[in-house]
């Protein structure tokens, strides 16, 4: 489909987050906006230190762009009656986590039609606002379709909404938010995927670095502000065995 063509409930779904920033008066900067596709497929490879940064990425691509991008979202998030049409009708893919094939023969299929595809290589949100180990899709997904990576991290969006951090209202007002997109990156079929996954985040981990050292609001004792660069925010490991807690709890749940 035409990135031209309208789609009214996608269209729509922009047009409320471009309100809703403007509302919260976001503050943003973006390096590297010359690096976005204006055509043809690509992955975008996103940081993810927060729940808006999915909506933040696609607000950065549509005013560059025009170009909407199809989210890799969990199956769970497809079954909420509501949620999940919406959904449906933006053509994001869902995920089975237990069964994926089918998401990911979706995913190469729309990268070959010259669609963009958001993938959270970290497959969760980091509580510790660092960059986490990375899952090799995105790079597996670029390589089979023969389309590019596009590295995009976000800071300052894990301000708005968190895991683990009920976040005022008034505190999203005015927020900074800055974005870094990097070269395309290409990735060969026959090339060891876990190798260049890796590769991929150093990248990235490098681009978050960069960011954070130009924020213009000094993180020092913020909650928001990763542990290793003086701020509250829960160390790496603490966040880790949070998530392996909270796991063996739905679990758990599940037996019942």
């Amino acid at each position: 489909m035409s990135k031209h063509q309208p789609e009214v409930t996608y269209d729509a779904a922009v047009g409320a987050g471009l309100a809703l920033f403007a509302f919260w008066r976001l503050k943003r900067t973006v390096f590297g906006a010359e690096h976005l596709p204006r055509e043809g497929g690509a992955v975008i490879a996103i940081t993810h230190f927060g729940y808006l940064d999915f909506a933040l990425t696609e607000w950065i691509v549509w005013l560059q762009t025009r170009r909407r991008i199809r989210f890799m979202a969990k199956q769970s998030v497809f079954n909420r009656p509501v949620v999940g049409s919406l959904l449906r009708a933006m053509r994001h893919i869902p995920v089975d986590m237990s069964a994926g094939a089918d998401a990911y023969a979706a995913a190469v299929e729309a990268l070959k039609a010259g669609e963009l595809i958001g993938v959270f290589p970290e497959a969760g949100v980091s509580a510790s606002f660092t960059v986490r180990d990375f899952k090799t899709g995105a790079v597996r997904l670029a390589a089979e379709a023969d389309v590019p990576v596009i590295p995009v991290v976000v800071w300052g969006g894990h301000r708005l909404m968190t895991k683990r951090r009920r976040v005022r209202f008034v505190e999203r007002f005015g927020v900074p938010v800055s974005f870094a997109i990097g070269s395309p990156l290409m990735f060969s079929p026959d090339a060891d995927a876990r190798v260049e996954t890796d590769r991929l985040h150093a990248t990235m981990a490098a681009m978050v670095d960069g960011l954070q050292a130009r924020y213009p609001v000094d993180g020092a004792g913020q909650w928001w502000q990763p542990r290793e660069l003086g701020g509250a925010a829960p160390s790496a490991d603490e966040a880790a065995a949070a998530d392996a807690a909270r796991d063996a709890q739905r679990a758990a749940e599940r037996r019942k």
